[in-house]
């Protein structure tokens, strides 16, 4: 429903191709349109889901949303209509419904800035890969099925068998070409002509190239040795009298990476020297020779001999500490996927299959995969047990994407970096998993196709870690026990221990009872009864009137300058024009939503009372200035404890009123809410009088 009201929303807007941009703020969605004249106002102030609509001056449109904004925003923001359509600079974080980039990028802020290169590095590795992991999940999952069926009998494992190598040459083009996709993304990242980037590395894959390596037709200028350590054949030649190794550069991905970030250095530098009137044909000329022949001499060479040595040192730690290396990837891995500094690791797994013929990373990455997944399915467990419908499809839409498709990010960012317990519960899986690969992996060493004896699990192709691709990994019953293993415990842990704090589950709770999804609901002569089950955790004390979130004198809503509250689309309350700086809780109750520029505040009581206290009028634009904020998202207040301090003086310079606006959002479910106005209130002072 919530995506057809988006599909909606952006119909009655004009379309998506009358937005500029799209933002949000705590309650309401902030368009900028092309024309304002297309908004068909009424349809949207009738729309289910929305509170009410605003015009702005010039060609800017409020949506009234409520609480639930950052979840409309998403979903609007995943229309196929919107993908290109940016967002823009002003769109508020804190919002307790984030969007899986809204909890992504707070995650990597933690990091942010305290190593500026790296942060950029591991952003540079993962726009790199990231456009390409549907084609990976693709060919993983074809090369899982054509190893089950030639374990099973179907298909005869023969190379002369015309229907298998057809069926090969699909995914194996995949890896193949994979320097190409990879420099193509690598240098569109640097803001360098993707295309120049594919055909420098493509110029390394061709007949021609390949040709060189050819020691019987070039013998007098092409010697070759093969590397007892490796396993790879490695040829030397001389081009214009200078000294060429030569290497078979397919599935490799750190020679990519490097010449595209050689190629940035070059094409930005003949930008700025040659003419514009002859860019489009000098600067790729340019780029083609320099970073073609500085990719063949010297990049190459030495991306290739960084991959190969960087994977023999993780296959001797495998090989002389296997328990420390299987049990450390995943315990590791939760920590990394969140920042997405586990790309170099997927980069490694390539390099390996292509230096040493198998990997033996994925396996243990395997364990946390399936760690996360049963912590999924134990949410899932949960949300059904307490019919909880939002989290129930959550979850099991999540699990469907990691259990079919090997695919983390959806219980990742959808659920566990928002409750934050199911780590504690998670990391004991990841663990348990880990003792058991390290120990039957010791016990049952796998035997690679070249008949190689390794311990561990390993694997010869690049596989997402899903149920479908168990069957490529060599000692699969080995393999399977183990992730069987983590799933199992992180599940049970969860179902046993819950995922939720005390506070949380008492708020999801009530959400569930206001929502009308709760179990049975008691009778209206039950109201003991209803009180009693209101929280899972306290009975929860009746809320009949609501204090002033600030020294000073009272307004209404009519009088306060704000159209949106006015209108009282978000409830009915009242306007106060602050005397003092210091904001404070009007009600005890649990903090929904806490914006990081410290403008608004979602208060809901334990008895279901939804209060909005939003600081000055579209404060939102001063970005945090000026607003010193004490509190967090999900912390339980009381009533009178400070919010936020605000410097009222910087607000009026910046040319904004400070008149602080509250309102009870859920007015339309209670039987009233009496304002008092034309008052002078300290904070905590009454304003507000509920009627149940």
């Amino acid at each position: 429903m919530a995506a057809s009201t988006a599909s909606q929303i952006i119909e009655a807007i004009g379309g998506a191709g009358n937005v500029k941009s799209l933002t949000h703020c705590a309650t309401r969605l902030r368009f900028e349109l092309v024309d304002a004249g297309k908004v068909d106002q009424h349809r949207l102030e009738t729309m289910k889901g929305v509170l009410g609509a605003v015009p702005q001056s010039g060609d800017r449109y409020q949506v009234v949303i409520g609480g639930a904004v950052a979840t409309m925003y998403e979903n609007i923001m995943h229309l196929p209509e919107m993908a290109g359509v940016g967002a823009g600079k002003g769109a508020v974080a804190g919002d307790k419904a984030q969007s899986d980039a809204d909890v992504k990028a707070a995650e990597r802020a933690k990091v942010r800035g305290k190593v500026a290169w790296m942060d950029s590095f591991f952003e540079y590795l993962s726009d790199s890969f990231r456009p390409i992991l549907g084609v990976l999940l693709g060919a993983s999952i074809i090369i899982a099925l054509v190893n089950l069926c030639i374990s099973i009998g179907i298909v005869p494992g023969e190379e002369a068998n015309t229907s298998l190598v057809f069926i090969k040459a699909i995914w194996k083009g995949v890896f193949y070409f994979l320097p190409i996709m990879i420099a193509y993304n690598a240098s569109k990242k640097l803001k360098v002509d993707p295309w120049l980037g594919g055909s420098i590395m493509a110029a390394l894959m061709t007949p021609q190239f390949a040709d060189l390596m050819d020691s019987k037709k070039w013998k007098d200028v092409t010697t070759c040795v093969k590397s007892a350590t490796l396993g790879t054949t490695s040829c030397s030649t001389k081009v214009f009298g200078i000294p060429m190794l030569l290497n078979d550069y397919s599935g490799n991905v750190f020679v990519p990476l490097l010449m595209a970030a050689v190629l940035a250095l070059v094409y930005h530098g003949l930008k700025k020297i040659i003419p514009d009137s002859v860019q489009i044909v000098f600067v790729p000329f340019f780029s083609m020779i320099i970073v073609g022949a500085l990719t063949a001499f010297l990049i190459g060479p030495l991306g290739i001999l960084a991959g190969n040595w960087l994977g023999v040192g993780l296959a001797w730690l495998n090989g002389h500490a296997p328990f420390i290396f299987a049990i450390l990837i995943p315990m590791l891995y939760p920590f990394l996927v969140p920042l997405g500094l586990h790309w170099p690791l997927n980069a490694l797994m390539l390099m390996n299959i292509q230096s040493l013929g198998y990997d033996f990373i994925q396996g243990p990455m395997g364990v946390w995969n399936f760690a996360c997944f049963g912590a999924t399915a134990g949410v899932l467990f949960i949300s059904i047990r307490d019919k909880n419908n939002d989290m129930r499809q959550t979850s099991l839409g999540a699990l469907a994407a990691g259990l079919l498709g090997g695919v983390s990010e959806p219980s990742l960012y959808g659920i566990h970096l928002r409750y934050k317990l199911i780590y504690k519960r998670m990391l004991v899986g990841c663990f348990a998993g880990g003792v058991v690969i390290a120990v039957l992996g010791w016990l049952f060493p796998s035997v690679t196709a070249a008949g190689e004896s390794v311990r561990g699990v390993t694997t010869n192709a690049f596989a997402f870690t899903s149920l479908l691709t168990i069957p490529v990994f060599s000692q699969m019953w080995v393999y399977a026990v183990s992730i069987a293993v983590s799933f199992i415990v992180s599940m049970v842990l969860i179902i046993m221990l819950d995922y939720r704090t005390p506070e949380q589950k008492a708020e999801m709770n009530a959400a569930s009872e206001s929502d009308g999804t709760a179990v049975e609901t008691a009778p209206a002569d039950a109201a003991p009864v209803a009180t009693a089950t209101a929280t899972a955790t306290a009975t929860a004390v009746r809320t009949t009137t609501v204090g002033a979130p600030v020294a000073g004198h009272v307004v209404s809503l009519d009088d306060a300058g704000d159209p949106v509250f006015a209108s009282r689309a978000l409830g009915e309350g009242v306007g106060i024009q602050p005397t003092d700086s210091t904001v404070v809780a009007p009600v005890s109750g649990v903090l929904q939503t806490v914006a990081e520029t410290g403008h608004a505040f979602g208060l809901k009581t334990d008895d279901g009372i939804e209060v909005l206290v939003h600081v000055g009028i579209d404060t939102v634009k001063m970005n945090g200035e000026g607003f010193h904020v004490a509190v967090s998202a999900n912390q339980r207040v009381n009533a009178g404890d400070t919010l936020v301090t605000v410097d009222f003086d910087k607000v009026k310079e910046a040319g904004y009123s400070t008149t602080t606006l509250m309102t009870v959002l859920n007015t339309a479910a209670l039987a009233g809410v009496t304002p008092k106005t034309g008052v002078d209130v300290q904070a905590g002072q009454e304003v507000l009088d509920i009627q149940r």
